[in-house]
């Protein structure tokens, strides 16, 4: 009966122990201190579950999408940063299952099975961030069964499917603005579709297919403009979102993107070299007849569009290639398929494929040895301070200790500095909306009427306790960024409070100095302020 079971189910059996396996490599990460961007997630989730939308009390450029799925993981597994950590593995796991049915589906089992496994340990990688709940992981969450949806809708011409597909492609727009290019892929392909049957009737059904598309996949975005404007926050969404968020996008100049892709794009293949050669083995059977026309198409133009959604900016940030991971991994299973295809290997292994899976597992075996220190022996605070250098991630868990123990919930604080997640585990409201500081340090228009802003915002809150970072990457100065912030600061945090507490970040280890009298350290030029009001004391 075993037997039996693995011939006909030997698929499915497998990718359930690819999904058991990077779970469990997950799992033993899931106490690692939450990055920053997850920290914005993580407190504006938490507001969201008390009621407070975004754009109100949190100033982000960000679409909504990703802080309301915070809400709903935090809902379900509790506001911790382990509980967060543990809904991106659910998020990992649906991703590598619909990828598996696609690959299936546009190419066969042995791709589907590669695909999976390959994206399964792609996005463990350190290099890419993988173990982070950022934004791109939301993004595939639902461009993958988007994907899937949509061909199954387009091969059985089935609308109530290519309006669903299209629901979820739009909605990778709200995860994160960079998502666009899927729905706008899939609209693309839908028609191109079309455009290849070359008759009059399927002309005359695909064009009613494609404007059905495209109004499904605004519907997202269409909802999310609406109740914004009945919440009577409109105005503050589309600054934040699109004209604050088109002045940071065009802000790096085209001479220095080339540096940033190419950091960037070496330090993921260096990660994973062996299965990058794959992916590159999959773009060249692009070009052959190794899958359907429309197949090679769809994994072509999906490969080109997971790039261009890294672009807008031209920041290349790491995290971003996770947009990619989906495509790449479609590619090497392409790349599978292939050799397991060609005669000479059909000579050696009939029609069962063996010698191709042995491949590809010897492959994942060694990606993952070669990762065995990051995702086996280092302590989570290692993880975090290897991937993230000096950032004060590590210690805003031990910051938050001392905020909550010293103020009461309907306590307001203030970080001076770009550390949401601060506010989160301290489970405290912010005395400003500003939770980042680089859009008050950049270079266009807005910066210093935020500044102002924050500074009226703070004083009219009087927060019980302000946190200063003294970190670089928590502020990103530039020449002309405007000084005014600081020379208030200066005033105001001397006038108004006392410091209690100093945490001193350096590469061997951080002090932690929660005894009066604290003063600025001199040995190092990363560190935290913690100051209390001195009426509340």
């Amino acid at each position: 009966m075993v037997s039996t079971l693995w011939r006909t189910r030997s698929h499915e059996l497998i990718l359930i122990l690819v999904i058991i396996l990077f779970a469990w490599l997950r799992f033993g990460l899931v106490a690692v201190p939450l990055e920053r961007d997850e920290g914005e997630y993580a407190y504006a989730g938490q507001l969201i579950l008390q009621g407070l939308p975004p754009y109100q009390d949190v100033y982000t450029m960000k679409l909504p999408g990703v802080h309301l799925m915070y809400a709903g993981i935090m809902a379900l597994f509790g506001q911790t940063h382990q509980g967060i950590h543990i809904g991106l593995i659910l998020i990992n796991a649906v991703v590598i299952i619909t990828l598996f049915l696609l690959g299936r589906k546009l190419v066969g089992p042995l791709a589907g099975l590669t695909a999976a496994g390959v994206f399964a340990v792609l996005a463990c990688g350190q290099a890419i961030q993988g173990i982070f709940a950022n934004a791109e992981h939301f993004v595939i969450l639902f461009a993958v069964p988007g994907f899937l949806l949509l061909h199954k809708a387009l091969d059985e011409n089935r609308p109530l499917l290519l309006g669903l597909s299209a629901l979820l492609l739009g909605t990778c727009i709200l995860m994160k603005q960079h998502g666009a290019l899927f729905p706008a892929f899939g609209l693309i392909y839908g028609a191109a579709r079309v455009v290849l049957k070359r008759n009059n009737h399927t002309l005359k059904q695909g064009l009613f297919q494609v404007t059905l598309f495209g109004f499904m996949a605004a519907i997202p975005f269409g909802i999310t403009c609406l109740i914004f404007f009945s919440l009577g926050i409109f105005d503050a969404f589309w600054l934040w979102t699109f004209e604050y968020a088109r002045a940071y996008a065009t802000s790096i100049p085209l001479s220095v993107a080339w540096l940033g892709l190419k950091s960037a794009v070496t330090g993921i293949v260096k990660d994973a070299p062996l299965i990058w050669l794959l992916v590159i083995g999959g773009a060249a059977c692009l070009l052959s007849k190794t899958a359907s026309r429309s197949s090679r198409l769809f994994i072509a133009g999906f490969a080109l569009a997971s790039f261009l959604a890294t672009v807008p900016g031209f920041y290349f940030r790491f995290h971003y290639f996770i947009l990619v991971l989906p495509a790449a991994s479609l590619l090497a299973g392409l790349a599978v398929h292939g050799f397991s295809r060609s005669r000479l290997i059909g000579r050696v292994v009939n029609k069962h494929h063996l010698l191709a899976s042995v491949f590809v597992v010897t492959v994942i075996v060694v990606t993952l040895l070669s990762s065995r220190e990051f995702l086996f022996s280092m302590t989570l605070h290692e993880v975090s301070r290897s991937t993230y250098g000096l950032n004060p991630f590590p210690e805003s868990l031990e910051i938050a200790r001392f905020i909550q123990e010293h103020t009461t919930e309907h306590d307001r604080i203030a970080v001076i500095g770009s550390e949401p997640q601060i506010l989160f585990y301290a489970r405290r409201r912010s005395a400003t909306g500003h939770i980042y500081m680089y859009p008050l340090m950049e270079s266009h228009a807005f910066a210093l009427s935020m500044q102002e802003e924050m500074i009226r915002e703070i004083e009219a809150a009087e927060p019980t306790v302000l946190v200063y970072v003294n970190v670089d990457v928590s502020w990103l100065m530039r020449p002309d960024s405007h000084r005014h912030l600081f020379q208030w600061l200066n005033h105001y945090g001397s006038t108004h409070y006392t410091p209690v507490g100093l945490v001193r970040i350096m590469r061997e280890e951080t002090v932690y100095e929660w005894a009066p009298p604290v003063r600025i350290p001199q040995d190092t030029r990363t560190w935290i302020l913690v100051l209390q009001r001195r009426e509340m004391r």
